[in-house]
């Protein structure tokens, strides 16, 4: 495979972003299962070390496509998708403990904040090269979306 082939399918999320329709949700379902099993293999502080290393290297990739295409922000780069969606899981996992309400209440609180984009996310998606902004807006969507549903954990007294 070519640099741009392997580089293009990595961007769009092992290919989840090519998926008729809603990328972002395509790519944000294609990040459960391996949240899910760096869970199990290395645990929470595995998966928050992975998401940290998929931010870095979602920039890099990020500025590497974005070079070789006329958009600066194709909705088939469902890196940054990755990336948010891991980070709301690592927060609500530390939290609220891991099971399938915690994945479905994180898939749901990231998207609901990255279809959105209520501020501060709109704001950050406007800072910097693009390479930045597409991958910035979800880490801060992921955060909002787990402080939000901690919230209400709290406030409900779950936690």
């Amino acid at each position: 495979m070519n640099d741009r082939g392997w580089q293009f399918w990595l961007a769009a999320g092992l290919g989840s972003g090519w998926l008729p329709k809603a990328p972002g949700t395509w790519g944000s379902l294609a990040a459960l299962p391996p949240a899910w099993l760096l869970i199990e293999l290395v645990g929470i502080s595995g998966l928050l070390l992975a998401s940290l290393l998929l931010l870095v290297f979602g920039c890099w990739i990020c500025a590497n496509v974005l070079k070789q295409i006329p958009d600066k922000d194709p909705g088939w780069i469902v890196i940054d998708e990755w990336v948010g969606l891991w980070l709301t899981m690592v927060l609500l996992a530390m939290v609220l403990g891991t099971g399938p309400l915690v994945y479905l209440m994180a898939f749901t609180s990231f998207r609901l904040f990255d279809i959105l984009k209520p501020w501060p996310i709109s704001w950050v998606e406007t800072l910097g090269p693009p390479w930045w902004s597409i991958m910035a807006d979800d880490v801060v969507a992921g955060l909002v979306g787990a402080g939000v549903v901690l919230a209400a954990a709290m406030m409900f007294g779950f936690v």
